[in-house]
Order: structure tokens, then sequence, then C-alpha cells
């Protein structure tokens, strides 16, 4: 069965190009909805994904109706791919019914990843040239050495509340027990 899922992003946009063409296709359910790709939660989409059954195909008119990023689209395609059923985009022409629509699918499941490690790199060379230039990231320390000190003194006094020692730093609890245990 050929499960259909149309997407704009917003009420002003049309949706029938997507649905004639999802028709067209044969889909014997058409999912809809206006909602922003960029949006976590789309309920058509998971009312169209739960009603799927093993060797079912959802089709989209393109691959950018479906994933809110590259990474999740391959997330949902590999979900539908482990759960015995398919996916197809009339556009780019991606079936993975068929071994080159599986074979396309992996190469972008490939640079995908290719992406992600490159991303990963090239952040982890930035932090390191910044420490060698002196630079700690991270948000900067609410005292200093000298007002941490002080909190400190003041903590063993026993004499000063907790809360007012917090009021005289403009701190909360939390970072006055952090710098204790320092």
């Amino acid at each position: 069965m050929n499960i259909g899922y149309a997407r704009v992003s917003t009420e002003d946009q049309n949706l029938d190009m997507q649905i004639d063409a999802l028709e067209e296709a044969k889909c014997d359910h058409i999912y809809k909805e206006k909602m922003s790709g960029t949006i976590h939660d789309r309920p058509a989409l998971d009312k169209a994904l739960n009603f799927m059954r093993k060797g079912d195909t959802l089709v989209v008119w393109k691959l950018d109706r479906l994933g809110r990023s590259l990474r999740h689209l391959i997330e949902v395609i590999n979900q539908l791919m482990d759960s015995g059923m398919y996916f197809m985009s009339l556009q780019e022409k991606i079936d993975t019914t068929s071994t080159s629509g599986k074979l396309i699918f992996h190469i972008f499941a490939a640079l995908a990843e290719f992406e992600r490690e490159i991303i990963s790199e090239r952040t982890k060379a930035g932090l390191i040239a910044a420490r060698a230039r002196g630079r700690i990231g991270g948000r900067p320390k609410k005292l200093n050495e000298e007002q941490t000190q002080m909190v400190k003194k003041m903590w063993k006094d026993h004499t000063i509340p907790i809360d007012e020692i917090c009021r005289t730093f403009n701190i909360s609890r939390a970072t006055l027990y952090h710098y204790l245990k320092e």
C-alpha cells in the first residue's frame, strides 16, 4: 500500500500540486499538513507513520517535504526500512523498493555521516586553536578568586545565612555550593 504525505510550510501555501502527484503515484491514503518543516512534532506525519504496516511505502512529492534536516530524513527512512517498509520521493526518483533506490539512499546517508564527521573535526580543531591562544570555552566564572575566598570564609563562619551570602554575591545556592566544592 502506498501512503502519501504532503506538507507545506504555511497556511497560505497550497497542497494541490503535491496531492495531485501523490494521487498519480496511486497513494491509497494521503496525509496532509500545513506546518513548518522545522517543527519537531508533526501530527499528520506521525499518523502516516503509525498507519503504515510492513510492506507499505511512504511516498512524498519531494525529500524536503519529509525531513527537517538530512539527518532527520535519514533517521525516518532508516526507521521505515528497519520495520520492513519502503520510501519513495517522486521528484528525486528515489524508491527504496528497488536496489538502485536503496543504493541512492545509502549514498545520501554516507554523505550525511561524512558531513557530520567533518563538522566535528572542524569544531575540535577550532577548540584546540582557541585553547592554544589562551581562550577557554564555556560560561565566564561568576566570582573571581578573591570573591571565592570570601564566600568560603563567610560559609565557614556559620553565623551568616546561606541566602544572605547568595544575595551579597548575586549567586544562586547551586553556584555557591559549586564554589564550595572547588
